[in-house]
């Protein structure tokens, strides 16, 4: 029974290896000039201004998250519609109610002003 594992842990070890050398001849063979502009933190491009401890409003992440949730639903709506017609009516009601309820958190969130951009 544990020979079925053998494999697995094989594979393992080689990945960890694999990591482990290239970690080490990039280190061994890479090229090392720091220099100023190479040590700031890189922003797009951008001379970074102030600190990088700025706190951002809480919208951002709220609409981020909201942003994921409706996004795994349209993830969802693909299959259900590739299968709509071997699914026949208990699926389309099936359909309708996982989408009554992501249309009463979105009013939720909208009545709650989450979605305002200030």
């Amino acid at each position: 029974m544990l020979s079925a594992y053998v494999p697995v842990l094989i594979f393992a070890v080689i990945a960890v290896l694999f990591a482990a050398v290239t970690l080490l001849l990039s280190h061994l063979i890479g090229q090392r000039k720091p220099s100023e502009d190479k040590l700031m933190p890189y922003e797009c491009g951008n001379v970074p201004i102030g600190t990088a401890r700025e706190r951002f409003p809480i919208r951002f992440y709220i609409f981020a998250m909201l942003f994921i949730v409706f996004d795994v639903e349209v993830a969802f709506m693909f299959p259900w519609a590739v299968l709509f017609q071997k699914l026949g009516l208990l699926g389309f009601v099936e359909m309708v109610i996982f989408v009554t309820i992501l249309l009463l958190g979105l009013l939720y969130v909208w009545g709650k002003g989450a979605l305002e951009w200030e």
